[in-house]
């Protein structure tokens, strides 16, 4: 390991340039949001040759399962006026 390569002699001084710029106790950090960087760069390039399939079911929604269990159409309403519904269902039955 000769000192005399220019590569190994750059390297050395911008690791003390660094160190001089940011301080000992910012270098953790640093390292810790370039991480943080990669880790959410490669999720999201994950997430583009990955696609999430449309065909996964939805979550269950009590309210609307109550309500088509009764017979209600709930499209283009809102959680208010389902309930409301519901309530005048159950209280005609």
């Amino acid at each position: 390991m000769a000192l005399g390569d220019p590569f190994q002699i750059l390297l050395i001084l911008g690791v003390l340039a660094v160190i001089l710029i940011w301080g000992p106790q910012k270098i953790p950090e640093l390292a810790r949001s370039i991480g943080r960087a990669r880790k959410e760069f490669d999720d999201a390039s994950k997430g583009l040759t990955n696609p999430i399939s449309p065909s996964l079911p939805a979550a269950s929604d009590p309210l609307t399962d109550t309500a088509h269990k009764l017979g209600i159409n709930t499209e283009g309403k809102t959680r208010q006026e389902i309930s409301d519904e519901i309530v005048k269902a159950a209280q005609t039955k």
